[in-house]
């Protein structure tokens, strides 16, 4: 099969994709030093920039190939949570699989690019498992929906 039918045939397709939900977010700028309080290079901010990370990303892949993206995961209660939301509904996502959690942040991974190089990475996550009340609510949603797509990532 050749790429353009593979690409032909995952359009209008649905596809649930069931994973960690992440927002990758980026800080881009210049070093031009070094700190004089640490060995470390001192980065000039110049713009910031995120999109989806993780099962969101498939999301975005999803979509980028024509195919019409139904997610389940969890976020949480926070403005990631909510940019996250955003831009998968930008993406004609159907969200109604993401579920809240109040005791959790939204996974986020946060680097810093200075000259096109990854100076640092910071990561803003629960390591917990979710509650046994989260896994439950996603399972129903799985459930409800499974018979409705023809794929399950």
């Amino acid at each position: 099969m050749q790429p353009e039918q593979i690409l032909e045939r995952a359009r209008g397709r649905r596809v649930l994709v069931v994973g960690d939900l992440m927002l990758d977010d980026y800080i881009w700028g210049t070093a031009e030093r070094i700190s004089p309080e640490a060995p470390v290079p001192v980065v000039r901010y110049e713009r910031r920039t995120s999109g989806p990370g993780g099962a969101a990303n498939v999301v975005s892949n999803v979509h980028s190939l024509g195919g019409e993206p139904i997610v389940c995961g969890v976020v949480g209660n926070d403005e990631g949570g909510r940019a996250l939301r955003a831009r998968l509904e930008q993406l004609s996502t159907d969200v109604r699989g993401i579920v809240v959690d109040p005791q959790r942040v939204t996974t986020q991974k946060t680097r810093v690019i200075a000259h096109q190089q990854q100076v640092v990475r910071i990561d803003f996550e629960t390591t917990e498992p979710v509650t046994v009340e989260l896994a439950e609510r996603m399972l129903e949603f799985v459930r409800s929906i499974i018979a409705s797509v023809e794929v399950v990532v």
